[in-house]
């Protein structure tokens, strides 16, 4: 039930599928070790993220960062038809390039809350940090991928938009 959203933040987080998917597996893992800690009638959710957060905090990405390498025979298919990406491709790409360029407490609190949807005070639970440097950290990471985002939407032909929420907040 849970999963799905664990592999996505755990995607945002390590960058790599295969590490997402291994993260998400050990949080569910300890979690199933320490499932008479968890109190029944509290947000499950949170106590998973919190679980995850903890182990990825403590040397997750450090450990599991280094780079796959693969031949380049192993990976082509000369029969197969080459497929162009379209538009919205690119800006995901660009989206999660940006991402993965922010500071790792950033990153995080901006996963939780604009990706999973947790609110300042579930986050700083999860992040066993207090809610106003969750509120401040949530800030800051707004506004650097709104600056390392703005030239690619200012050079975009498609329309601009201004004051979307992301995450509970408002982006200009």
């Amino acid at each position: 039930m849970h999963l799905p959203s664990l592999l996505r933040a755990g995607l945002r987080l390590t960058a790599n599928r295969s590490a997402a998917e291994d993260l998400a597996q050990e949080t569910l893992l300890r979690a199933w070790r320490a499932w008479e800690q968890y109190t029944p009638g509290t947000n499950c959710r949170a106590w998973l993220f919190r679980i995850m957060m903890n182990i990825f905090n403590r040397g997750w990405s450090r450990q599991n960062a280094a780079p796959v390498t693969l031949s380049l025979d192993d990976c082509t298919e000369p029969d197969l038809p080459v497929q162009h990406p379209s538009p919205m491709l690119y800006m995901k790409a660009e989206l999660l390039t940006a991402l993965s360029t922010l500071r790792e407490e950033q990153r995080s609190v901006l996963v939780l809350a604009a990706v999973e949807g947790f609110r300042c005070r579930e986050i700083a639970q999860i992040l066993e940090i207090p809610i106003g440097t969750v509120m401040s950290r949530l800030s800051r990471a707004r506004q650097e991928m709104q600056r390392l985002l703005s030239p690619k939407l200012d050079s975009s032909a498609g329309p601009k938009v201004k004051n979307q929420s992301v995450g509970g907040g408002r982006v200009q």
